[in-house]
This record gives structure tokens, sequence and C-alpha cells, in this order.
């Protein structure tokens, strides 16, 4: 998870550098440092950015799986019937 936000947050031209580190596999905690370029834009808004982006693409991701998967059950019935 960690290092799916951090390449997010380098997609954001304001952001220089993105670090985190999982501390133990057992602790369920991730720990960010997010330096920005300008100073001005801030770490915490930046991160909530990449989070929604983040989500619309995994629900753009989630729409265009279910829509295959429809259409290769349609296409397996169609030729399930046609073999009979």
């Amino acid at each position: 998870m960690g290092n799916l936000i951090r390449h997010q947050l380098l997609r954001n031209p304001n952001v220089h550098f993105v670090g985190y580190m999982h501390p133990h596999p057992l602790i369920h905690r991730i720990d960010m440092k997010i330096q920005t370029r300008d100073g001005t834009t801030n770490p915490g808004d930046v991160l909530l950015e990449a989070i929604d982006d983040l989500t619309t693409e995994c629900g753009q991701l989630q729409e265009k799986f279910d829509d295959a998967m429809s259409k290769f059950e349609e296409e397996e019935h169609g030729n399930t019937g046609r073999n009979m």
C-alpha cells in the first residue's frame, strides 16, 4: 500500500520527495514523509488528493473488469449453447 501511494504522490509535480516505512509486518501502520517543492503546498492536502485519485482509478479498473467479465460470460454461455 505504501509503494502505491508513494508512486501516486510522485506523479504530482508539486511533490519533491516521498519516503515511507512499514515498521513491522504485524503492525498495521505506514510512516510517510512528504516534501513539497514550494513549501506552500500542504503535504496533507497532497496526500488526500493522491488517495482520491487512487480511489477513482480503482473504480475505473473495477468497471473495466466487470465489463470484461460480463462480455466473457456472455461469450461462454453463447458458445456452450451452440455446441449442444
